[in-house]
């Protein structure tokens, strides 16, 4: 059984999720908070396999609560937004970066078909990460030793671009990779990142601030260039045109997903073949994998980040099982693997 602590300061919010835990046989909700302090009390007392919380509210500062949490009662934390505005983004994003898991869109009424499959994905995903092992943040910046690539790895080839798919942990890490490669890195890279709809602008701000690279939201049709990291915009799946320009598509979901990392990583091996690296990060699900195919048919190389570094071993496992990779690496071992391809 899943111990589900809930945090929500609309009460129409609330009553959904209440509506949606009590219908799965496998979660509990064992208790409600109503403002920051008493849901920080009601972890330290209660011990929940996860927190789920809006972001802002009456009482409610999602970055300061999930910082707090994290110091006093590190527990799984899942940010629920819709219609994020300005500030919420912002919060969430810092939020992610204190520790959080992920932030989810609000499910809806079950109404359609398609609404009531995202009310399951939304269930599935807060019992998945009841799983994750959460570490405690002290309030200081990181000072971990950096994990270390268990062998040395040294393709014979040269990367002409980048290419990352990640999910669930996904900012942390990214802001991890992004900001230990030197403002003169010479690819384009190029990234999917599943997140909720609204946040992708305000995440790559926050990139921005956190590594030496340009980092902006893709445009259709613009021209790659070095030293820059492109993210695939809201609803779009991001791809390359075989003239080094950006595509971005509407075609359907791939796997449910849009942007999708199957179509990142199909279409820059298209366009590019043995000049790809690509890089499967942290997730739930396979999202990637079968794309990740046509990078090794092409002659691309493929890094899958390992289980020690990933908050959720779910797509770069799903890679690993299907044998579509050339290096498991722990995180930190990925941006010096990088530079001696480029």
């Amino acid at each position: 059984m899943i111990r589900i602590l809930l945090a929500d300061s609309s009460v129409t919010g609330r009553r959904l999720l209440l509506d949606l835990f009590s219908a799965d046989p496998a979660i509990a909700t064992v208790g409600e908070a109503g403002d920051g302090n008493s849901l920080v009390a009601m972890t330290k007392r209660l011990r929940p396999d996860v927190v789920v919380m809006d972001i802002d509210g009456p009482g409610m500062n999602g970055f300061d609560t999930t910082k707090r949490i994290m110091i006093e009662a590190p527990t799984p934390i899942v940010i629920v937004s819709s219609a994020p505005s300005e500030r919420q983004v912002e919060l969430s994003i810092l939020a992610l970066r204190a520790g959080a898991l992920t932030v989810l869109p609000r499910p809806p009424e079950p109404v359609s078909a398609a609404e009531r499959e995202q009310r399951q994905r939304f269930a599935a995903t807060v019992k998945a990460m009841a799983e994750v092992k959460v570490v405690r943040h002290w309030g200081t910046r990181d000072t971990a030793p950096r994990a270390r690539a268990t062998a040395e790895v040294r393709p014979q080839r040269h990367s002409r671009v980048v290419a990352i798919a990640a999910s669930t942990g996904g900012p942390a890490a990214l802001q991890t990779l992004l900001g230990q490669l030197p403002t003169e890195f010479p690819a384009p890279i190029l990234v999917v990142q599943h997140i909720a709809g609204g946040f992708i602008a305000g995440f790559t701000t926050w990139l921005n601030t956190v590594c030496s690279l340009r980092v902006k939201v893709a445009e259709a049709e613009e021209t790659l260039e070095p030293r820059t990291v492109y993210v695939a915009p809201d609803n779009r799946h991001l791809g390359l045109l075989p003239n080094w320009t950006v595509l971005l598509s509407a075609a359907p979901p791939l796997g449910g997903f849009r942007p999708s990392a199957t179509f990142l990583f199909q279409s820059v091996a298209q366009a590019a073949g043995r000049a790809v690296t690509a890089i499967i990060l942290t997730g739930m699900g396979r999202d990637g994998v079968d794309g990740l195919s046509f990078v090794r048919e092409r002659g691309g190389f493929v890094i899958a980040q390992d289980e020690a570094t990933s908050v959720v071993f779910g797509m770069p496992a799903a890679a690993i099982a299907a044998n579509q990779v050339d290096a498991i690496l722990p995180l930190p071992a990925i941006a010096p693997q990088l530079l001696d391809m480029v």
